[in-house]
């Protein structure tokens, strides 16, 4: 049903062996990994209805588990006020942020103002963030690999530069051009989340990212359930970090970023 009325969920989901989760496995996995609370986000649909009837699982997720669950909305700016009434209602409802955003399965440019601005603005004035995804430039193809990559991302943070951002999937490796400093500058308060890490790059990654942008801005993150959290953790443990930038990352980044809502 959900895969006629979304291309990108088909193209993703219609594979036989993609995974979905209950919140209840979701809890069951986090406490079999020894992972304490958790960052939820919802599917990038098109349609806001979709988007609404996402939110209300949320929601209720959150309510279920208000101690280990930190909910994310989703909406689709495309539809304009209907999805400023959205969002109001998520924020009310209990939900922490927004995300995971994608704008090429959404139907909209990240350096569009009228769409992307609509979020940004809601974000900013409720004092949460967003989470956007974003891909690599090069290497294999996979579903839900889309055109969102450093450089329409990078204009969208200098046009937006108080929204507080984090970007997944290492930020399609935008990082790296940290080492630029006008792109440091720019990028000086974005958060990277580690999500789906071991499919896309070497463990290096986490030595190599924690040298260039420090570990303060690095957030632990699985894409669960496309890989267990375990391996995720396992891989973190091996990446030779010091024991303080493995902390960071692990929990402490996020404590900084939701303040009351990890503290308990």
């Amino acid at each position: 049903m959900y895969a006629k009325r979304d291309s990108s969920f088909e193209f993703i989901y219609s594979n036989p062996k993609a995974r979905m989760v209950t919140y209840q496995e979701l809890i069951e996995e986090m406490d079999s990994a020894g992972v304490d609370k958790a960052i939820v986000c919802g599917f990038p649909w098109r349609s806001l209805d979709m988007c609404r009837n996402h939110n209300t699982y949320m929601i209720e997720a959150v309510a279920a588990y208000p101690d280990r669950l930190i909910g994310l909305a989703m909406t689709n700016p495309v539809a304009g006020k209907a999805s400023d009434i959205e969002l109001e209602r998520c924020f009310e409802g209990g939900l922490s942020g927004v995300g995971e955003i994608s704008a090429d399965a959404q139907g909209f440019r990240l350096d569009n103002a009228v769409t992307t601005g609509r979020i940004a603005a809601a974000v900013e004035e409720a004092g949460l963030f967003m989470l956007l995804h974003v891909n690599e430039d090069v290497g294999h193809f996979y579903p839900g690999k889309t055109a969102t990559t450093p450089a329409p991302v990078y204009r969208f943070l200098e046009k937006y530069p108080d929204t507080v951002v984090i970007l997944a999937h290492w930020g399609g490796g935008l990082f790296f051009y940290e080492l630029m400093p006008e792109v440091a500058k720019v990028t000086s308060s974005v958060y990277y989340d580690t999500a789906a890490s071991p499919f896309l790059y070497r463990p290096a990654i986490y030595k190599a990212a924690v040298d260039i942008v420090g570990p303060g801005r690095i957030l632990f993150g699985t894409d669960y359930p496309l890989l267990k959290m375990r391996r995720h953790l396992d891989e973190i443990e091996a990446a030779g970090l010091t024991d303080d930038a493995r902390t960071a990352i692990l929990g402490k980044n996020a404590l900084a970023l939701l303040g009351h809502q990890f503290a308990g």
